[in-house]
């Protein structure tokens, strides 16, 4: 029994083990190919292992180092800001309807469930802020739009409502007001469900350029993600347009096509991949307690 019990975790750690190799693989040609000049690429195709180490993809991206680390700070700016601000506010809307005694209840969370199925709309969307709110060309406008997700809310409900409301019970007999209850006692217990949410809500700040694309006009408030995606059609547009091209005498056989592609996702991707192992232990137990405990 137990050699049987052996060979079963011999399978399954093989199995995980290929998953992951299949997971890591795509990742590693994405920056073999990034370090691949483009004769090579377009005589060999994409290759784990580059004939002759070439930056000349990462040297087009880097040409003005201030506006790339310009717009990084901005996304970093934003991420933080963003993930702090939505977390605080994704978990005192989800106190709010998880709370047993509150009356409107129901009422509430069909409201917030309602604006998952339902939205505004982008034109009306964009004269609030615009218009109303006069948020155009700002930070708040990369921040608002995407500060309070029903989806999140609803996560946080669902883990929040494990909470055995005893304990709040015996915290109001103590004297203790809701403020205290909710920052003293809800939110430590919390821990595990909001580092997975804000794990969840940092990617979406990072990767998000729609907005900035519609509201910012100000080159130094540009993203990074809208910085690569303008990046990334220059280069389309220096390749589909060969008489454009040859005007300028530039050789399309050496010019960072492909190896440029693939060096944006590095640069866009890269420091999320950095930060994300610290906070893999509570990222799984977020997306685990909450069928633990029932």
């Amino acid at each position: 029994m137990k050699k049987r019990f052996e060979i079963h975790l011999v399978l399954i750690n093989l199995a995980f083990l290929f998953l992951s190799i299949l997971m890591i693989l795509p990742f590693v040609l994405v920056v073999a190919v990034s370090l691949t000049r483009e004769s090579d690429i377009i005589a060999n195709g994409f290759q784990f292992i580059p004939g002759k180490i070439s930056l000349s993809a990462y040297r087009y991206l880097l040409e003005s180092p201030e506006l790339l680390l310009r717009s990084y700070g901005v996304t970093i700016l934003v991420t933080v800001l963003g993930t702090l601000v939505g977390l605080f506010i994704t978990s005192l809307t989800a106190y709010v309807i998880s709370r047993q005694d509150y009356r409107y209840n129901r009422i509430t969370t069909f409201y917030v469930f309602f604006t998952m199925l339902f939205s505004g709309g982008l034109v009306p969307s964009y004269i609030l802020m615009t218009q109303y709110l006069n948020l155009k060309d700002s930070l708040l406008v990369l921040i608002l739009p995407i500060m309070l997700s029903p989806f999140n809310v609803m996560v946080m409900k669902g883990f929040m409502s494990k909470i055995p409301f005893e304990i709040i019970e015996s915290a109001k007999m103590d004297g203790a007001r809701e403020f205290r209850i909710f920052f003293t006692m809800i939110i430590p217990l919390s821990k595990p469900a909001l580092a997975t949410l804000g794990l969840l809500i940092s990617f979406v700040y990072w990767n998000d350029w729609f907005n900035a694309m519609l509201y910012i006009d100000n080159q130094n408030l540009v993203p990074l993600q809208l910085l690569l995606v303008r990046i990334l059609k220059s280069i389309e547009f220096l390749t589909t347009n060969s008489e454009f091209t040859q005007n300028m005498s530039i050789d399309l056989s050496e010019f960072p096509n492909n190896s440029a592609r693939m060096a944006i996702a590095v640069l866009a991707g890269g420091p999320m991949l950095v930060i994300f192992p610290f906070f893999q232990r509570f990222f799984v137990r977020g997306l685990t307690v909450g069928s633990l405990k029932g």
